[in-house]
Order: structure tokens, then sequence, then C-alpha cells
């Protein structure tokens, strides 16, 4: 006898009171602390249960009673569906604001420190077309919304757009993206279309069939295009049809690229890019700086953007023009060369060799002489014998992945005793996490946050740590 499923329990009138680190609205009712979709802060809302734990519990909308101050319409007919942009509904200064707190907030509880340096976060220059990179999936299973089922029409399954949060094998075809700007909607919908009309077969996410795989598109404030197009199992006449489409209906693209990629996960660093018109890179221009970036290059998708957070990042430092710089999770040395002008030195370190090659190659693009790269696992290459070698760093500029950095890079960083600390960080949690033992030789004086991604919770953080005088008076 199959199970009758359990009646989801219903909540009235539910007073929505913060924002949760995932971007959810926060309530609380019948004990419970509730996380709920799409609710922001001074809604009162009726809530559907769909999840219920000892303490606390999952739920969605089913109707705004009151709606919160901040709330507004959003503009993308994508909205709550796609899995990107999902603070839309709600105005960009209280996007601003709920940033702030959420950082001083990591701070404060994990960190424990004092947040009144904190400054005024710096808000996005753009709040639409702000991304210089987008990538986009093709699928034969495609996700049909409420509106799609309703209307009882029969559908094409083939999509090319964004995956649905939790759902690895359907994806949202997407009519315009409000993420970049032209001509990126005009290729994807071109390709799509010419995809469809000369039954181009669309990739098949779980049984790994079809042709076409991926769509990536990069841009830059110079103008310059790349446009990657990822093939699966196409024979040689698709692939030269659909790279002469593109060129002929696009032909303002810098670069136009392919891959074929038979493995079962979609990333492309391991594989053999193939040039079908134009170069293999494009520009981008920062402060009269020049960066090469190539198909697998890392750059900060937020162009205007990074270049806030790298002045940001230089203003906190205070240069004098004679400090020995390290700069830890050096990427492709953007950080490196932009304040390479401001100091003696700047060595950098990176865990992907790539990566390190084209920080080697945007020195050398802007005759840049007095940075240096070296690549490998950071707690393995930041030794003491490494500082024996390059010399004790003045200031340290320290950007990791989300994780943070790993305990015995900190443990390295406080036997330095570098006079000051830059730490740049993409998740306030674990820069705190990193904080609470630095402080242990370090104040915290400077703060302020940066936002790099309008519409999403996310928001990075610069955090100015200086060296105690009473640490500096023992030694």
């Amino acid at each position: 006898m199959r199970r009758k499923p359990a009646e989801k329990k219903r909540i009235e009138n539910v007073l929505v009171t913060d924002i949760a680190e995932e971007g959810k609205g926060l309530g609380k009712a019948e004990e419970l602390v509730i996380f709920i979709e799409k609710a922001i802060p001074g809604d009162v809302v009726d809530i559907e249960l769909f999840r219920k734990k000892k303490n606390f519990g999952e739920a969605k909308v089913t109707r705004i009673v009151s709606p919160s101050e901040y709330r507004t319409q959003p503009f993308c007919e994508h909205f709550g569906v796609c899995g990107g942009c999902k603070w839309q509904h709600m105005t960009y200064d209280a996007q601003l604001k709920f940033k702030q707190k959420s950082v001083n907030d990591a701070l404060e509880r994990l960190a424990k420190i004092d947040t009144t340096p904190t400054e005024t976060i710096l808000p996005s220059f753009e709040t639409r077309y702000y991304r210089n990179k987008l990538e986009y999936t093709f699928s034969d299973k495609r996700w049909l919304t409420d509106e799609d089922v309703a209307s009882d029409e029969e559908h094409n399954m083939n999509a090319l757009g964004f995956h649905v949060p939790l759902r690895f094998d359907k994806i949202l075809n997407i009519e315009t993206c409000y993420l970049q700007g032209s001509p990126s909607n005009e290729i994807r919908n071109s390709i799509r279309k010419f995809a469809l009309d000369n039954a181009i077969s669309f990739y098949n996410l779980r049984n790994h069939e079809g042709a076409l795989r991926n769509l990536i598109i990069r841009t830059s404030t110079t103008g310059e295009i790349m446009v990657i197009v990822v093939f699966a199992y196409a024979d040689q006449d698709e692939i030269q049809k659909m790279m002469e489409h593109v060129q002929a209906t696009f032909p303002q693209l810098t670069s136009l690229l392919y891959i074929i990629n038979h493995k079962k996960n979609d990333t492309i660093f391991d594989q053999d890019i193939h040039v079908f018109a134009g170069r293999d890179y494009i520009f981008e221009e920062m402060e009269g700086l020049t960066f090469k970036i190539g198909p697998k290059s890392f750059y900060q998708t937020n162009s205007l953007q990074a270049y806030e957070l790298y002045a940001l990042t230089r203003q906190f430092a205070g240069f004098k023009g004679d400090e020995l710089v390290y700069d830890l999770y050096t990427g492709a040395g953007t950080i490196a060369n932009f304040v390479a002008r401001h100091v003696k030195e700047v060595i950098g370190i990176e865990y992907v060799p790539t990566a390190i090659e084209d920080a080697k190659v945007n020195s050398s693009l802007n005759g840049i002489t007095n940075t240096k790269f070296y690549a490998g696992d950071m707690k393995d290459v930041l030794t003491p014998q490494f500082a024996e070698q390059h010399g004790n760093p003045d200031v340290i500029i320290t950007d990791p992945p989300r994780a943070g950095m790993h305990a015995d890079v900190v443990q390295r960083l406080l036997e330095m005793e570098a006079p000051k600390i830059v730490y740049v960080s993409c998740n306030a949690a674990t820069q705190a996490r990193d904080i609470a033992l630095l402080k242990e030789k370090y104040d915290t004086t400077r703060i302020r946050p940066v936002d790099m991604f309008p519409h999403t919770q996310h928001v990075e953080n610069v955090v100015l740590l200086e060296l105690r005088k009473a640490v500096d008076a023992v030694n």
C-alpha cells in the first residue's frame, strides 16, 4: 500500500524579521526559526512548511498579508524560477543594507570583534548588465514553468539557459537575461534558433548524449567579445555549420572558439581550445593596465566593480612606495599587477599553474618588472624558507576562495608578523573565522563591504588588519 503524503503545515501571519545567510527571509512561529523563500524583512506572510526539523523549518510564501516597505517589482520574467538574481524583489538600497548587516553580524558573532570601523558598503556602479562572463547549458530536458504547464500546449523540450536550483538535469530556457549586456542575449537566442532549425541535438545531462553542450560568452569594457561553443557528440559538419552561422551573424566577435568535451562534467580547464575565427583571447583594461583574458582565465566577473575593489584594497594598504608585498591567492595576478607600480616588489602565489602563467603574461604585457609569481598549494609554498629567500613582507594581501585560508596559512601569517594584512573575501563567515585566529596579534582597523553582485545575497568584504603595537614593541 502506498503511503499517503503528509499534509503540509500552513502558518498564518508570520512576520519576517531578518535575512538568513543564504538569502532567505527569517521568521519565527510555533517556537521554530523558519527560513522562508522569497520573503523580505518587514513582510507579514502566510506560509507553507515543506521541511521541518527539531528547531527550524523551511517554508514558501502562500500569501503576502502585508508587504515590506523594501518590496519592489522584479524586472526579469524568469525571476523566481531561475536560480540567479534572487533579490530582485527587494529595492537596491535594502539589498545594500542587509549585505552590510550580514558582514557585521558574521564578524561580531564569529570573530568577536568590534565592527565600529565598518564603513558604508560600496554600491555597484551598475545593477544590471554588470557581468563580463556567462555560461549557459544546452539540454533536451527543458524545465516547464507553471505557465507552460497551464497552457496545455505541446512544448519543444530543448532549452538553452540556466540550471533550475537543485535540478542538475533541468534547464530553464532563457529569453532575456539582465546580467550581461548586448549582444549576449542576441547571441544565445540566435544559436538556439539555428540549432532548432537545423535539427542539431541538445545535450542530455543524464545519458550524456547530444551535440550541443554549453555556451560561454565573455565581454570586456573595451568592447571585445569572446564566444565559446562547447560540443559533446557533434559531427564535424554540425560544428562547421554552427560556427559559420555565429561568425556570419556576429562579425563583431573578437574571439570565436569551440571545444569538444566528452567528459561527464562541464569543466573546460583540461580541454583543447579550437580557434574558429579571430584571437584566442580578449583584452580588458583597468587604470591604464591591459589584461589578457583567455577562455580559461580567471577575472573578476564585474569589471567596473573589480576596479573599485582593487582601488579600495590599495587604499587600505596605504603604500608609500618601498614595500615588499605578498599577494596570496593571486589568481591571474590582477591585484598584484594593479599595485605593482606603487610598491618595491610584489610576490604572488596561486594554486593553479595556468593562472600563474596568465599573471606573468599580464606583467610582461604592461612592462611590469617588479613582480614574481609562484604556483603551488599555499600552505606548502608559504614556508619559513620562502620568507627567508624572498624577504619578510611589509604588506600581505590575501584574497582566498570561499573556504577561506587553511589553518596552516593563518599560522604562517602570525609567524611572519607583516605590519599590515589586507584581507579581501567573498565569504564574511570564513573571513571572520580567520580573523578570530589572527586577532592574537592583529587589530581590525578598517572594514568596508563591496557589492559585486547586485540582486544576490553575495557580498565582498575588505578588512585591514594591523599588527598590534605591543607585539612590535616586544620584538
